[in-house]
Formats: structure tokens, C-alpha cells, sequence
């Protein structure tokens, strides 16, 4: 068989662009070498954002596309995209309170904003926002962006990619790729599996901190365009404050830092913007980076946020166009589409940077940029398509989750919420017939042998960790012994004598 489209990569890019190029009826084959959104695409902020410091590098093309994409990707998966409102205090010693004015008006009118509420000045001494603040921050500014589970999202445009007849294969590295009487041929390798050939029109490098070594290792180029590695580390703390809004502080450098409601118990800290030389593969947090986010953030509140309120931390790689620009913080975040098709062989486009508010846009300039190879594909159709669970107006979530809560009274708290959050209206398709959690199966704290299972047979879960770190956060929640238990059972030991060795 021969497929249109070779995708390597199953970040949220590659993801998307396969969904989209499925959607109008080309062939498509994704390769990930681990498992999907294992990279970059796990490692974000979990922000749906414009970008608003990117209007001071006047990235003014960028910003109106991103928030533009808030809400068309609001829309399309509003279990797992929602609204946030954002605090910005006022810091007499850097940005001028006019021009963060000037920048938020711009921010609310450049992207044609529809669902999400504009900016509001507070007053910090009398808002609930002021409490957990030093008593030197009066005011401030408060807009709206929105969380995502970057995970989920990635997921979810596989499924959905797969639906449209896309094969997915995770856990699978392409080792060569060349080009043989006008077609490419991938040579392709399974975890402990033969090696196969495919063979494809075109090839999208979408492989992200990895498509430089693509370009050379994988493809045989000796000038490979070049990707600018910049590490971006956040921190998981005990919760900070009450409220369910978010802050965003300014440096004494120029650059900023988030603190989140993360998880129901916990705070987000971030993002560092670091050069990253070496293994894409294994970025870490450094103990520079962990001393710049608590010092950054106690800079503003009023108990200061130590090393010991520290429960989790990770990090990603940002593979940027390199584009020369002197500082990490300042290297474009726009997405670079390279076409290579020499004297008419078989088409090559590399994906080099972007966001992950901007993919869907990504895939559709990708898509754009191979038209030509593929005459009689479809037109552009995910501006209004929900992804799979997302069949829902923005406004239904809450109702939805109560009426989850109400027809399955059984689960333990907060599981309904988790569970709606994770698969929006396919929950209750998951949970359907069960009238008490033995209809589930074996638990592991909150999490089902029936979620555990609709994990691996829609959603490519292999390992615990897939389960506990992407799938969803549980790792956070979920005492070590549960932990355990599911490692046993993912690794294919008897879930009744798993629980009895653990204690459950």
C-alpha cells in the first residue's frame, strides 16, 4: 500500500496535521518513537494563550492568529479547554501602567473575541486576588486566556486522526527514510518488533526537538535546517492560595512568570527560557532554573515559596526556528514550514517550532503547502469540528458534570469532574451499565480497570506512566502502593493478586 502522507512525530503537530489531512480523505501513516505527546507536547504551560508578551517583540501576526484559536479550540474541546482569568500586578519599577494598558487593549481587540470576558483593572487592597500578595501591590490588571490538558489535546487529534482512517503507530522510530522512484520509502521499527517498509508521496517531519536529527540521521541531508533547543522548566508547589485565578508576574529581567491553580491542591509555577544543548530526549530542571521561579515568584507573595513546598517538577525542550536572535526569551515561538522538492521527488516538509495554541492553524498552512502534490484533496473542515468528547456548547460543562455526578452516584468524589474533564461526553460511554464501582473492575484509588482499559484500546496507553503522567496527572495524587499496583497490571500481572501484594 502506498499512503499520501508519512508523519513522523506525535506531538501535537504531527497529531493535527494528520487529523486535518485524514479529514479530506488523504492516506496517512503517524510514526512516534514513544509514545504520543511524550515530548514538547507534554511539557507546556497548559496554556490556550495569545502570547501577550510576544506584542513587545511586535509578533503582532502571531498574537491575532493565537487568540483567534483560543476560542475556535474552545469550542472544540470545552472538556478539556477552559477559561482562566489572569491577574497582572502593577510593579512601579518596570512596565508602565499605560503600556500594560495599551498592551491588554490590544490583547482583548486583535484576535475578535467572543466567548471570553475583556480586561478589568482591580484594586488588589479590596479583591480576594490582593490576599495572598505583599501589601506593596495595589493594583492590577485581570484578562482571560484558557488552561488546556496538553496531553489530552494531543491525544484527542490522534483519535480523531484514527477515526478518518489514519494508522497510528506509537512506540515506533523511523530509521531511514528515502527517496525511491519518485515515492519515499521508511524503513520503521516496533519495540521489540521486525523492521517494516512503508511507502509514501510525501513525508511531514514533524518529530519536534528531533527534526534536525530527522533531516540528518534519519533522511541523510548534510546541511539540515537548524532548530534553536530552548528548555522551558515549571514547578509543582503545595497550593498557594484559594481563589481559582491565576497570576502573572513580571521579572526584574524583562520576562514573566505564571503561578496556576494546578490539580485542585497544588500551584504551577513557570516557564524558564533556557539554550538546551545535548539529548532532547531527557531535559531536566536545573537548580538555577528552581532558585529563579521560587525567587520570582516570592518576589510578589507574601509567604515566600520555598524548595520544601516543591512537589513535582519537569521540563521540555522548545524546538524553535532558529532565527538568531540573541536571547533565549527572544527566538520567534511563530511555527517555520521548510518544502523540500528537489527536480520533482518525492516532497519533503519540515516543521520546525510553534505553539500549541496555534497548531490547528499549523496544520492547516502544512496542509496548504502540499496542495499542489495532492489536487482533489478536501478543503480545510476543523475550524468548526469538535474533537472526540467535545460535542458540547461551552456553556454545558458544569450541567454536564452534575448530571455525570447524579447518574453515577457511586464514584468517589471529585471522579465524575475528573473523568468529564478527561473524556468530556464519552464518559459516560465509558461508564455505561455500571451500577456500582465492582461494575468498574479493580480500582487503583480513583482509576478503574474499565478506564484503564479504555486507555489502551482507544488511546494507545502502554505503561503506567503513559496513564499516570499523560492520560491524566493522577501520578500527583495517587499514593505510591496504588502506583504500584497499576505498574503490576499495566505489566500483565492478575489485578486481584496485584492488589493483595500492595495492601489495597
Amino acid at each position: 500500500m502506498i499512503h499520501d502522507l508519512f508523519v513522523i512525530g506525535g506531538g501535537v503537530n504531527g497529531c493535527g496535521i494528520a487529523r486535518d489531512a485524514a479529514g479530506r480523505g488523504l492516506k496517512v501513516f503517524l510514526a512516534e518513537q514513544s509514545d504520543l505527546a511524550s515530548g514538547t507536547s507534554s511539557a507546556s504551560t497548559k496554556l490556550i494563550h495569545g502570547g501577550l508578551r510576544y506584542l513587545e517583540h511586535y509578533e503582532f501576526r502571531l498574537v491575532r492568529e493565537a487568540l483567534i484559536e483560543r476560542e475556535v479550540l474552545l469550542r472544540a474541546a470545552p472538556h478539556i479547554i477552559w477559561p482562566l482569568r489572569f491577574v497582572l500586578p502593577h510593579h512601579k519599577g518596570l512596565r508602565p501602567w499605560p503600556i500594560l494598558r495599551l498592551g491588554l487593549f490590544l490583547y482583548d481587540h486583535l484576535g475578535g473575541r467572543e466567548i471570553l470576558p475583556g480586561t478589568r483593572s482591580i484594586n488588589l487592597r479590596s479583591d480576594v486576588t490582593g490576599k495572598p500578595l505583599k501589601d506593596s501591590y495595589t493594583r492590577a490588571y485581570e484578562y482571560s486566556d484558557c488552561w488546556v490538558e496538553d496531553s489530552r489535546l494531543v491525544v484527542l487529534n490522534a483519535r480523531d486522526a484514527a477515526a478518518h482512517g489514519t494508522v497510528i503507530r506509537t512506540r515506533t522510530k523511523c530509521l531511514s527514510a528515502r527517496r525511491v522512484d519518485g515515492l519515499w520509502e521508511m524503513t520503521i521499527a516496533t519495540e521489540g518488533g521486525p523492521e517494516e517498509r512503508v511507502r509514501a508521496r510525501v513525508l511531514i517531519n514533524s518529530a519536534g526537538p528531533w527534526v534536525s536529527q530527522v533531516l540528518g540521521a534519519v533522511i541523510g541531508r548534510n546541511d539540515p535546517d537548524r532548530i534553536r533547543m530552548v528548555k522551558g522548566s515549571h514547578l509543582v508547589v503545595e497550593k498557594l492560595y484559594d481563589h481559582d485565578r491565576c497570576y502573572i508576574f513580571q521579572n526584574a529581567d524583562g520576562r514573566i512568570c505564571f503561578a496556576i491553580p494546578y490539580e485542585t491542591d497544588f500551584t504551577l509555577i513557570g516557564t524558564t527560557d533556557e539554550d538546551h544543548k545535548g539529548d532532547p530526549g531527557s531535559p531536566h530542571i536545573s537548580e538555577a532554573e528552581t532558585d529563579y521561579l521560587l525567587g520570582a515568584v516570592s518576589e510578589y507573595f507574601r509567604t515566600p515559596v520555598t524548595r520544601a513546598m516543591v512537589r513535582w517538577a519537569y521540563s521540555g525542550i522548545r524546538p524553535l526556528y532558529d532565527d538568531g536572535a540573541s536571547k533565549a526569551q527572544e527566538a520567534t515561538r511563530d511555527y517555520v514550514l521548510k518544502l523540500d522538492h528537489p527536480d520533482g521527488g518525492a516532497p519533503l516538509l519540515s516543521v520546525f517550532g510553534g505553539k500549541i495554541t496555534t497548531y490547528r492553524k499549523l496544520a492547516e498552512s502544512a496542509l496548504e503547502k502540499i496542495q499542489p502534490f495532492f489536487p482533489g484533496m478536501g478543503r480545510p473542515w476543523t475550524h468548526d469540528a469538535s474533537l472526540p468528547g467535545g460535542d458540547l456548547a461551552v456553556s454545558e460543562v458544569s450541567g454536564r458534570i452534575a448530571d455525570l455526578e447524579r447518574r453515577f452516584s457511586f464514584l468517589p468524589h471529585g471522579t465524575a469532574q475528573r473523568l468529564f474533564r478527561a473524556y468530556g461526553t464519552e464518559a459516560q460511554t465509558m461508564l455505561e451499565g455500571a451500577r456500582d464501582m465492582a461494575d468498574l473492575g479493580p480500582s487503583f484509588g480513583t482509576l478503574s480497570a474499565r478506564e484503564v482499559a479504555w486507555l489502551r484500546d482507544r488511546e494507545w496507553a502502554m505503561t503506567a506512566d503513559d496513564i499516570l503522567w499523560r492520560r491524566s496527572k493522577l501520578g500527583l495524587h495517587m499514593p505510591q502502593k496504588d502506583q504500584d499496583a497499576l505498574r503490576g497490571y499495566m505489566a500483565g500481572d492478575d489485578a486481584a493478586q496485584v492488589l493483595k501484594r500492595v495492601g489495597s
